[in-house]
């Protein structure tokens, strides 16, 4: 992390943004549901999800920091231009709206809400727009601090960028403990895309070779290494479209007429791909992270009734460390 610019001396302490679904949904699967409140409620999700939070707080020291959620998990916005959007997640039976979600992590998320409000721990969401759009939102509108987004998701790898204010990605893909931090330089490097616009890029690259876990075909017969080429050539997708109707561009024919053909698919799905920056995001509290639970009496009961004390101790042990 960088300092701000009136202080060259002092770290500037970090705004960091959780992918709130994307974690619990992780937790959830990597705890047996054995573990159970006194009540016999599953609580595998609530456990590991708090132990996550608290690991981060300690790990990224956050002044600031706000859990996002998502108030849509599947928006009609992104569904009406490429229907297929999220389709394989839809529960059977349902009317598009209902993603298939086990059924014992359901009733923990109102406990996990309950417990983030007991720490005072801030929550974001948007309506009719998902944790994602959340995230680069609050993202793009920060001007102060440096920004960690904490996600498993690659779509947020579009977000970093230096500018106005360093923003990098915490990639959680594969657990916390391999956990990978990135920034434009990273992403270029990593998935071979233009350094000086490494996030718009990445957002552009998913389009062309599109994303089998968000229900998007790309564009046939262009694979990663095809776009990551097309992108490293033209600089930008707007660029590799102009030079597939230009006579005089080398693009072979083969891929002038792919491009071409995919012209509409692209039109829908690069709007489908790109985070929101400009969602109307309302935080349940101020996000500044302070050093002891909002309500600690609250905080205790819950952990009490919920038989995850040590979780919510090591919570408030890392809120600690904020003083």
């Amino acid at each position: 992390m960088t300092a701000r610019a009136t202080d060259s001396t002092a770290p500037t302490a970090p705004l960091t943004l959780l992918d709130g679904a994307g974690l619990w949904f992780r937790a959830f699967h990597a705890l047996p549901e054995s573990i159970t409140a006194p009540d016999g409620t599953p609580v595998n999700a609530v456990r590991g999800f708090v132990d996550m939070v608290a690991s981060l707080i300690r790990r990224l020291g956050p002044s600031r920091l706000v859990v996002c959620l998502d108030l849509d998990w599947r928006p009609a916005f992104r569904v009406a231009a490429i229907p297929s959007y999220k389709a394989h997640r839809v529960l059977a039976g349902s009317d598009g709206t209902v993603e298939d979600v086990p059924a014992s992590l359901t009733p923990q998320i109102p406990i996990i809400l309950e417990i983030l409000a007991a720490a005072g721990i801030a929550t974001g969401g948007a309506d009719g727009y998902e944790a994602d759009d959340v995230l680069g939102t609050l993202a793009a509108r920060e001007v102060t601090d440096p920004v960690v987004v904490v996600s498993g998701d690659r779509d947020l790898l579009q977000v970093v960028t230096d500018r106005p204010v360093p923003v990098r990605v915490l990639y959680v893909g594969r657990g916390l403990a391999r956990a990978e931090l990135f920034g434009p330089a990273e992403v270029a490097d990593r998935y071979g895309v233009p350094t000086d616009r490494a996030g718009a890029a990445y957002a552009e690259l998913a389009a062309l070779r599109g994303d089998p876990s968000d229900g998007l075909p790309g564009v046939k017969g262009v694979g990663e290494k095809t776009a990551s080429g097309l992108l490293l050539q033209y600089g930008s997708l707007d660029a590799v479209r102009a030079a597939a109707t230009d006579d005089t561009s080398p693009l072979a024919a083969r891929i002038r007429s792919t491009l071409v053909a995919a012209g509409d698919y692209l039109d829908a799905a690069l709007p489908v791909v790109r985070v929101a920056v400009d969602a109307p995001v309302r935080l349940s509290r101020p996000d500044t992270l302070e050093a002891a639970p909002a309500d600690p009496d609250a905080l205790a009961a819950s952990a009490a009734r919920w038989g995850v004390e040590r979780a919510v101790g090591a919570l408030t042990a890392a809120l600690a460390t904020r003083g």
